[in-house]
């Protein structure tokens, strides 16, 4: 891992704290940006979940499902979710400020996981890796060879703790809605 990826991945978390205060401070959410968003971040949150559901984590190499699509599912679905919450906040400013910040961010993390992924599975996460868009999803599923078996478990979508996403996306929304609120009178 470069040293600039080991900074941008340990100060990612802290960065995101004076983002979230300037992106409250710029919202101006109405009730059609919250209804659209709140649909568009609900996108974003059930593929996090259904990518949640495949995932084993530091056990086997994840190729199916969501994963047989972009290695990066649960990134798409931070995107999409992101997404919704820029449109919540009815602010081109606050949605460029939550675009730029997952943009560098997430990049490097990306980057940084897939080194690690190649140095633990080898040979296998480089053959997925040409089969399996970074990002962008491919259309259609690539073919895995993983066993029939390998399908969405709730368990797994649980020891993932994917629920903490849905608990932090609906503080947030709660939040913009005050904001909405306030500044409405």
């Amino acid at each position: 891992m470069t040293s600039s990826g080991s900074f941008f991945a340990h100060w990612r978390v802290r960065f995101g704290y004076p983002l979230a205060v300037a992106v409250f401070w710029l919202a101006r959410p109405a009730p059609r940006t919250i209804i659209y968003g709140g649909l568009i971040g609900a996108l974003g949150l059930l593929l996090r979940a259904y990518a949640a559901g495949y995932l084993h984590k530091q056990e086997s190499l994840t190729v199916t499902g969501p994963y047989a699509h972009t290695r990066n599912p649960l990134y798409l679905g931070s995107a999409v979710l992101a997404l919704g919450l820029a449109v919540i906040t009815n602010s081109w400013l606050a949605a460029l400020l939550i675009g730029a910040y997952f943009a560098v961010f997430y990049s490097i993390v990306m980057r940084r996981e897939e080194a690690e992924l190649r140095g633990h599975f080898g040979a296998a996460f480089e053959e997925y890796a040409r089969r399996v868009p970074l990002f962008f999803p491919r259309l259609f599923p690539a073919r895995s060879g993983a066993p029939a078996d390998s399908a969405f478990s709730w368990a797994q979508y649980k020891k993932n703790r994917e629920y903490q996403a849905a608990i932090g996306f609906a503080l947030v929304l709660a939040l913009l809605l005050l904001i909405g609120s306030l500044r409405s009178r």
